[in-house]
């Protein structure tokens, strides 16, 4: 079952999509004290669809798997809220943690199997956001670090206002506060379980910025085989499912 979801976050409201598992349709046991789930956080100028549908067909792929999900648009960007100018990693940190709450408060989830799982930026903002939600289990899809933004910089020096990223209007505070940050500082602190997947064909995000992470959070770092930053190929879309599946139901 989809469903529309919705929450606020500093006044701004954020809109997104919660996908449960129907056990009468596919024969999953009904659990006594809800579904496992996960909270799916997008990439920088992304959206909750994902590039090629990839989030809303892992969301089927899981919940035919007995794995309920929330996908959501952080504030400025798809669907939801706000100015994309307003956007910094800190904000969208604010919009996980709001929505992870949102997420393992339904009726229908087991708050102590809540998960959260992030993608290209949105693996930066999810090892940022573990220790503040302490998800059950965490996965970082070719999480990215903040240095890969900053050689976006004219000069190495930071606008005055706005900078205009193909058409994407990056505001001051967004590379002003990326030096500050320290993603695996803080997956240092989750100590909860986790796992690392990169394409190992990703010239977007290296994958050493996946390895980095994964020695970070004492976890495995998973390759998939040619596998792209948005994991353009049938064949590796569906490894990258069929691992991501399997580590967030504990198999």
């Amino acid at each position: 079952m989809e469903t529309f979801a919705s929450f606020k976050v500093g006044g701004q409201r954020i809109y997104g999509m919660v996908h449960l598992p129907e056990p009468d349709l596919n024969g999953i046991p009904r659990p006594a004290h809800g579904f496992p789930g996960v909270v799916i956080l997008h990439g920088f100028t992304g959206n909750r669809g994902g590039d090629h549908r990839l989030l809303p067909l892992l969301s089927r792929y899981l919940a035919d798997r007995g794995v309920a999900s929330l996908r959501f648009d952080f504030r400025g960007s798809g669907e939801s809220e706000g100015d994309f100018s307003e956007m910094t990693v800190s904000r969208e940190v604010e919009d996980a943690v709001a929505g992870f709450e949102y997420f393992k408060d339904l009726p229908e989830i087991d708050p102590e199997r809540a998960m959260l799982l992030g993608f290209s930026m949105g693996g930066l903002v999810a090892a940022l956001t573990a220790p503040q939600v302490r998800p059950h289990r965490l996965a970082l899809w070719a999480p990215a670090l903040p240095e890969l933004w900053l050689k976006m910089l004219p000069g190495g020096y930071v606008p005055p206002a706005i900078l205009d990223q193909g058409g994407w209007p990056i505001g001051r505070e967004f590379f002003l506060e990326m030096p500050r940050l320290d993603p695996l500082k803080a997956a240092g602190q989750y100590r909860g379980q986790a796992k690392v997947f990169h394409g190992d064909a990703d010239t977007s995000v290296p994958p050493e910025m996946g390895r980095r992470y994964a020695q970070a959070l004492g976890c495995d770092c998973v390759a998939i085989p040619n596998g792209t930053h948005t994991f353009e190929s049938i064949p590796s879309t569906e490894m990258l499912y069929r691992v991501t599946g399997e580590f967030l139901l504990g198999e």
